[in-house]
């Protein structure tokens, strides 16, 4: 079967630092890939690529088996790629519906469209239903979200991702800055992607919460991939000796 996704021989440096040094990838559809590695390892470099924000030095990207450049985020989003980085990408002078749907607002047909008006109302319906699915605490859809909690920010910023995905969803530690009951949220959310035929990458330094929704865990140090195996507990020390540089395991996936 053909991936979803293949990230081949990824390659890319800023200055003298070699972020990915031939880095390997591969997402199967309705597949939950995490993506382990110590900070610096490469995770958010091979994210981004993959995502829009910087083009590779080196090596390939595949959709579907084709070739893809993906020259900005808009073009990579097209593609059905939606990305969660750790910046959260918000802006603190809009309010909370707006940055939801930041890209994507509803307008008026016809006239009142063509004046740029906004169907203010509907959106901050599909804000609140979103909240609702997510169970996160009610959040004002006109509040500012510069003066809202970080758990609150990173819960927009994560319904902004999940709700516009079609084909995969990136999420760069969705759960960072979330509490006990959104964090489980969050990935009962993740686990029930798959069944809506939306894969999943998900960068994590919890393995518990890897172990929880993962089929399978990728491991990158010092920007090459080191090995696979399946986000069980009895591969655990397996993964933790793979991300601090042992040698790593035969590959395996979770039956």
């Amino acid at each position: 079967m053909t991936p979803l996704l293949e990230v081949r021989g990824a390659v890319k440096s800023y200055g003298a630092v070699r972020a990915l040094d031939g880095a390997e990838l591969t997402v199967d559809a309705g597949e939950v890939v995490a993506l382990l590695g110590d900070n610096g390892a490469g995770k958010s470099t091979l994210i981004k690529a993959i995502g829009g924000v910087h083009a590779l030095d080196g090596g390939e990207l595949r959709v579907d088996g084709q070739p893809v450049v993906f020259g900005s985020p808009r073009t990579a989003r097209e593609a059905g790629i939606e990305t969660l980085h750790q910046d959260l990408g918000l802006f603190d002078n809009l309010s909370a519906v707006a940055n939801f749907r930041i890209g994507r607002e509803l307008r008026h047909p016809r006239m009142l469209g063509r004046l740029g008006l906004l169907r203010e109302r509907a959106m901050e319906r599909d804000w609140i239903a979103q909240l609702e699915r997510l169970a996160v605490d009610r959040v004002d859809p006109r509040q500012e979200v510069g003066v809202l909690s970080g758990g609150q920010r990173q819960a927009i910023a994560v319904l902004r991702t999940v709700a516009f995905a079609q084909r995969l969803v990136i999420l760069d530690e969705p759960t960072a800055a979330l509490g006990l009951r959104e964090s489980a949220k969050v990935l009962d959310l993740v686990a029930r992607l798959p069944e809506q035929g939306v894969a999943v990458i998900l960068i994590s330094h919890n393995l518990e919460h890897v172990a929880q929704v993962a089929d399978r865990a990728v491991v990158l140090r010092q920007g090459r991939t080191v090995g696979t195996a399946a986000p069980t507990s009895e591969n655990h020390e397996a993964l933790v000796s793979m991300i601090v540089g042992a040698v790593p395991p035969p590959s395996t996936r979770r039956s």
